[in-house]
């Protein structure tokens, strides 16, 4: 499978504000009147390692300029002046714009130690912020805009008791229900039906209320996967089902990406899936970084001209692009052998 990294690479990186001075990694990106929109997650500090959500735009998709000079969502509109906004994906329905993010009460902190990997530790918070477990768990939800710089909250998406990210919305609804990608990586074990996180799928009749999610796909490639796999970038419609690309994540926390394919009208069949990764670090910006070396994790992607951008955040320290003609991996999917 070839999938092309621009030459650019990487092409949006930190600095300028300080909210963004230390990394921006993991965006979400549209496309909307011909122009990319991208919203970059981003930290101004290491201790504590705190995200806001910046908004850039450009004409080619290529050369970003930012929108706006202050974060357009921070946790502490989200009620978590402590917290940490994290990994968005969008998609427009009708006239609206709807964000998923995953949200930490609390940020961590992180010290470069030389090794390739940070240490990183608890901050001492006020008012008893951080002193419960519940504190750290990460949960996920949804705002809504109609300017992409004004948002407002819409809902929870995951039970406030879990980790659950990797929150991703199906650009349309299907059957006339709203449906929406999940990761708890509480749920594992025999009652389950899976002993790693997994993706499962859920539906809502008007974006509040959730059913009870599905098992969709767990690990089943133990040379890329074994640790666990999370959906990656909003579904993209194609005349052979949807196309969803996923990270797996193996024993050594080398992050890579596969891809498959979802029923048009059942999206909790899976039509095909790859059993080999389609990228894996290769570059020296996928493989050493501020955080997490060896990560390529895609939060965006688009279609142009028949041409897929996946937008992808590496090492949790910058944002690189990467192209790929759509029909060429719809069928790679398709292939037995992929």
């Amino acid at each position: 499978m070839k999938i092309t990294r621009h030459e650019a690479n990487p092409i949006v990186v930190p600095g300028e504000y300080e909210w963004r001075k230390v990394t921006v990694f993991n965006p979400a990106v549209i496309v909307d009147n011909d122009k990319f929109y991208m919203i970059e997650r981003t930290a101004g500090s290491l201790t504590p390692c705190k995200n806001y959500l910046g908004l850039l735009e450009s004409d080619d998709g290529v050369h970003f300029t930012h929108v706006v000079d202050q974060p357009i969502l921070t946790p502490d509109e989200l009620g978590f002046p402590y917290g940490s906004v994290q990994d968005p994906r969008i998609v427009k329905i009708d006239d609206t714009f709807y964000l998923n993010y995953a949200l930490r009460p609390c940020a961590m902190n992180y010290y470069p130690t030389g090794a390739g990997i940070p240490e990183r530790s608890i901050p001492e918070y006020p008012d008893g912020w951080g002193n419960e477990p519940g504190h750290w768990l990460t949960r996920s939800g949804i705002v809504s805009s109609t300017d992409l710089i004004h948002w407002k909250h819409v809902s929870d998406t995951t039970p406030l008791e879990i980790n659950d990210r990797d929150n991703i919305l199906f650009p349309e609804k299907i059957n006339g229900k709203y449906v929406l990608l999940r990761r708890p990586e509480e749920y594992i074990g025999t009652p389950y039906g899976t002993d790693k996180a997994a993706m499962w799928i859920t539906y809502s009749d008007d974006l509040i209320h959730w059913d009870e999610p599905k098992l969709l796909a767990k690990a089943e490639n133990m040379d890329w996967e074994s640790r666990k796999i999370g959906g990656s970038t909003p579904p993209i419609r194609t005349d052979k089902g949807w196309l969803v690309l996923y990270h797996g994540v193996d024993d050594q926390i080398v992050y890579r990406v596969g891809a498959m394919l979802l029923d048009l009208d059942n999206p909790e069949l899976v039509i095909a899936r790859t059993h080999h990764f389609i990228m894996e670090p290769e570059t020296y910006y996928e493989k050493f970084g501020f955080q997490i070396p060896n990560v390529i994790f895609p939060t965006g992607n688009i279609v142009k001209d028949d041409l897929l951008y996946i937008y992808y955040g590496v090492t949790d320290t910058a944002i690189a692009l990467a192209t790929v003609p759509l029909s060429d991996l719809v069928n790679h999917i398709l292939d037995p052998s992929s």
